[in-house]
């Protein structure tokens, strides 16, 4: 269970087996490495604030659309390589059927997201999870809480409730769960920095929080 005291503990990162990765020349560039990632949720939860604030692209600049899906890009170095992601949002509703394994099909991860504020984007994660599997089974899966600045400012019970139902969900799906908030760079450079950790076998530890009112980490 969940306490108001601090549980806060260190832990090295679990070190499963990375999906397969996709050495696709990108951009004509022979040296660089392209990966593909996913994210699902709810319409109106944060995704493309949360991908913005990290590729650094708070403008929109640059975001290419095809049929409903959202492509930003992130080029960054690990271990003498450069690793270009290739960002995936799903920007609406509609036409579900034909953009999730368009977006799902060879990510290395598939983040998952749901409005902190909203019980009913919680209760979607078991879905999006289901049908993101339906075309990926080995992606390494990631549960985001969006809005984190947002979600502090609810009554103490009603965040512990939340919590308690989002680290139960992340259990069940074998995900590892973080609170972020993008309009406050909480949490959304250290999940991508899990993510390449995790992809590349990298030695960092992930500090599992479980503090309410502190963005939890929970794995």
């Amino acid at each position: 269970m969940l306490s108001h005291q601090s549980l806060a503990t260190g832990e090295t990162m679990p070190r499963a087996a990375p999906p397969p990765i996709s050495h696709n020349h990108h951009d004509n560039d022979p040296d660089l490495v392209a990966l593909k990632i996913s994210l699902l949720g709810d319409c109106q939860i944060g995704k493309t604030s949360f991908l913005a604030k990290y590729v650094g692209n708070e403008k929109g600049e640059g975001v290419k659309q095809n049929n409903g899906l959202k492509l930003m890009k992130k080029t960054l170095m690990v271990k003498d390589a450069r690793i270009s992601y290739s960002l995936w949002d799903l920007d609406r509703d509609e036409g579900l059927e034909q953009q999730i394994p368009v977006a799902c099909k060879d990510s290395v991860a598939i983040l998952i997201m749901f409005d902190l504020t909203s019980r009913v984007t919680l209760n979607s994660v078991i879905r999006w999870y289901q049908e993101a599997r339906k075309w990926n089974q080995t992606a390494v899966p990631v549960i985001i809480g969006t809005k984190f600045d947002d979600f502090i400012q609810l009554p103490i019970d009603l965040q512990w409730t939340i919590a308690s139902q989002a680290r139960a969900y992340a259990k069940a799906l074998n995900a590892t769960l973080f609170f972020s908030s993008a309009t406050y760079n909480i949490n959304v450079n250290k999940i991508f920095k899990f993510i390449t950790a995790k992809l590349f076998d990298l030695p960092w530890t992930l500090e599992r929080n479980l503090t309410i009112g502190e963005p939890i980490i929970d794995f």
